[in-house]
């Protein structure tokens, strides 16, 4: 088996992670979950990094002034709490203050230092506190830092030792000329790039007078540099200066996963710093984006941040877990660049991709599996259509999942959940049931379908673990939890199988927002919902029975037949964009139950995004004449009510209503 060590950068543990620290551990998470479903003996590395002087002023502010570590510890316990409560599923947390930690330092600095690579000098220049890094003068923006811009940067000049990095320039810009991949996304390899272009400096390894630190082997007066000691973490952590068998069969690391704020750090100190003691550079570094909150960087000195414990239960969907943050960390942001969160956000993509879409799915599937065949389905065929879009879906898959494009990854199994569902509505498997005849073709509908849904969350278990272990069970997987390889995620026709019904897998949450309507454009809606004693299947075509007037009588009232003669339906939203030149109108591909879906344009702009309507359970009225607007065909009208002056509310059906029911 082939091993796979990955690490996350390790925080500062002045003041608690906040999601944007989070986000770098669970799409790392992902990673490495799916790793092990790829059959890779894996080693996922976190920790934390102690030896920071906003850590030790940190723990003088709460009373632990002779005794640092003592708040450290408590720290650890804070941090693996919300990693745990995130389900990160690391397999060593390491601490700078660690013994096995120090020994690994004071190795790679004699050996830098007996290479000739460590001198004293006199440092003089802006160092930035919270960043813990010296900062050229042309770095800084306005005289601040980039990274911190509500501080100032102080002017220091003091005695340390240097680091020679300039002496490692060439050999870096030779290193990324042979390894391309060595750095990415591209984007970050170029920012690298320019900046050897332009020449390196050497860089200060030592700070004089703490004794908060490492001890320097050769200058016990000084101590280590907190980021030349904090790199060397992942080396510590699989047996460099403690276990050299154990080193030997880990190092290199495979994959560096951190922030894009640290890749200097990362790809020119690092390698630098190891080829100096003799060791090989690591063979990846990925350089992810930052996650803003409502546009603006994530950030506690700025009042932006997030805790991640609630984001873990979220308060319209307390009893979800984890799964749905850290679905929408890997779904909803292109991984390598910066992405955006807010709460409101979050909620409308819980609705929109588990309760209406996944977990409808699997509700629907598993429902009609025990109404028809009380549970029992077996294979009729060879997959048909749906094999085909499930083996699409898995190649499109593993290509993404192996080139970090998580988001595609999340998004190729998704295009299977969302044809299961086009072919749930195709196939209307409650017609089927009607008539015996058609008993071979119901047989084959169930399994295809709940084929499907296996597969999908074969695809999905590294992104929500715990919830597609349940969906397994539910849907009779013949291997589920640890034992399942990426090759399960393959079409399968054989076994029977055995379903079992459960409450909702993510209820969906109506609630009206607060707040921060203008910024995520969010709205409220109006829900219909089916009679509770009937099923989905047993809904009747025809309209239902007459409302009593809401008012007194008078001419402008219709009779009964002027109402039939209007065709409410349920719709599915399958696409929506908006119309240019138009700020009301949004163009929506709408699957009726029809052959093919329908276009209808909608004026609904001014209360939804096209993003959020996707997946949503709609009503229209079905029978309207085509009418031509801004050179498109409208084939029926959407169902909102707006107040005077406010944004228009849409009418929704309930998601277990298939597209094409009757409405009246």
């Amino acid at each position: 088996m082939s091993r796979y060590y990955l690490t996350t950068a390790i925080d500062y543990v002045n003041s608690r992670p906040h999601l944007g620290t989070a986000y770098e551990k669970v799409t790392a998470d992902v990673i490495a979950r799916y790793k092990r479903l790829a059959g890779f003996d894996v080693h996922f590395l976190m920790g934390n990094d102690e030896h920071s002087q906003n850590v030790f002023k940190k723990a003088s502010e709460e009373g632990f002034h002779n005794n640092p570590v003592a708040y450290c510890d408590r720290m650890e316990e804070e941090f693996t709490s919300v990693w745990k409560a995130l389900h990160c599923s690391y397999d060593d947390f390491i601490r700078t203050t660690q013994p096995r930690h120090k020994a690994a330092v004071q190795k790679l600095a004699q050996a830098a230092y007996d290479a000739g690579d460590i001198y004293e000098g006199v440092y003089e220049g802006w160092y930035c506190v919270s960043c813990e890094a010296f900062k050229p003068e042309k770095d800084l923006v306005d005289g601040k830092c980039p990274v911190h811009p509500t501080l100032t940067p102080e002017w220091i000049r003091e005695k340390n030792f240097f680091f020679r990095l300039s002496k490692y320039r060439d050999r870096l810009i030779k290193h990324f000329e042979a390894q391309p991949s060595f750095l990415e996304p591209e984007i970050r390899r170029n920012e690298i790039l320019r900046l050897l272009d332009a020449g390196l400096e050497d860089i200060s390894m030592s700070r004089a007078g703490q004794s908060w630190g490492v001890p320097l082997p050769f200058d016990p007066d000084s101590v280590v540099y907190v980021w030349f000691d904090a790199l060397i973490n992942y080396a510590t952590a699989v047996g460099y200066g403690t276990d050299d068998a154990r080193f030997a069969q880990w190092w290199p690391a495979d994959l560096h996963v951190i922030g894009k704020d640290i890749t200097r750090f990362h790809t020119v100190f690092w390698p630098a710093m190891l080829w100096s003691a003799g060791v090989e550079p690591p063979r990846q570094v990925f350089g992810h984006g930052w996650l803003h909150y409502g546009g603006q960087r994530m950030s506690k000195s700025l009042g932006t941040s997030v805790d991640p414990m609630d984001a873990a239960a979220p308060k319209f969907a307390p009893d979800a877990g984890p799964d749905p943050i850290r679905l929408y960390l890997t779904k909803e942001i292109t991984y390598g660049t910066d992405g955006d969160f807010t709460w409101e956000r979050f909620e409308e993509r819980y609705n929109v991709d588990l309760a209406n879409n996944f977990g409808n799915l699997v509700s629907r599937v598993v429902s009609m599996a025990d109404k028809y065949r009380s549970g029992r389905i077996a294979p009729a065929g060879d997959g048909g259509r749906l094999a085909g879009v499930a083996a699409a879906s898995f190649e499109r898959y593993r290509n993404a999942m192996d080139g970090f494009a998580l988001h595609d990854g999340v998004a190729a199994a998704y295009q299977l959940v969302d044809a299961a569902n086009v072919f749930i509505a195709d196939n209307a498997p409650w017609k089927l049931a009607k008539d015996p005849g058609n008993a071979a073709r119901l047989d084959a509908v169930l399994f295809e379908a709940a084929e499907a849904v296996r597969v999908a969350a074969v695809l999905l278990r590294p992104v929500m673990p715990t919830s597609c272990d349940e969906i397994l069970r539910r849907i009779g997987a013949p291997v589920a939890g640890a034992a399942l390889q990426l090759d399960d995620a393959r079409w399968q026709s054989a076994g029977e199988r055995t379903t079992i019904q459960g409450p909702p897998m993510w209820p969906r949450s109506i609630s009206v927002p607060s707040g921060d309507m203008a910024l995520t454009g969010h709205a409220p809606e109006v829900v219909i919902r089916p009679a509770k004693e009937k099923s989905v299947e047993e809904i009747p075509a025809g309209p239902g029975p007459a409302l009593a007037p809401a008012g007194p009588a008078d001419d402008a009232r219709i009779g009964i037949e002027d109402f039939l003669k209007v065709e409410l339906r349920v719709a599915k939203v399958r696409e929506a964009t908006a119309m240019p030149k138009s700020k009301k109108l949004i163009r929506l591909l709408v699957d009726v139950g029809e052959a093919e879906p329908r276009t209808i344009l909608a004026g609904i702009a001014e209360g939804y995004q096209p993003e959020q309507l996707v997946g949503r359970t709609i009503v229209i009225v079905a029978n309207l004449k085509p009418r031509p607007m801004m050179g498109t065909e409208s084939n029926g009208m959407v169902l909102a009510a707006s107040a005077d002056g406010q944004p228009p509310i849409l009418v929704a059906a309930d998601d277990t209503l298939p597209p094409g029911t009757r409405v009246g």
